[in-house]
């Protein structure tokens, strides 16, 4: 017999404890954690300069250049998505 996947497994896991919930509340919660990541990520950049390797430094600091455009790409489709809500009730 086939073992199922861990995905399939933490989904069996995960879904019947996760709530039904609307559009603008998943918006609204997919936000907060953005804004949580970017916060994270920013509050790491003073931290760089106590590790005393430029080399690493410079690679850590690419890795959080990545992970700030992409959380800012998270927040720019939440912010479209927003709006494309808010014409259509014009």
């Amino acid at each position: 017999m086939q073992q199922p996947s861990r995905s399939r497994l933490a989904a069996a896991h995960f879904l019947p404890t996760m709530r039904r919930m609307d559009r603008a509340t998943a918006s609204k919660e997919i936000r907060d954690h953005a804004n949580t990541a970017s916060a994270a990520v920013t509050k790491m950049h003073p931290l760089l300069n106590a590790l005393g390797d430029d080399a690493t430094k410079g690679e850590i600091v690419r890795a959080l250049f990545e992970i700030t455009k992409n959380v800012e790409v998270v927040k720019k489709q939440i912010m479209r998505l927003e709006k494309r809500d808010d014409t259509s009730l014009l």
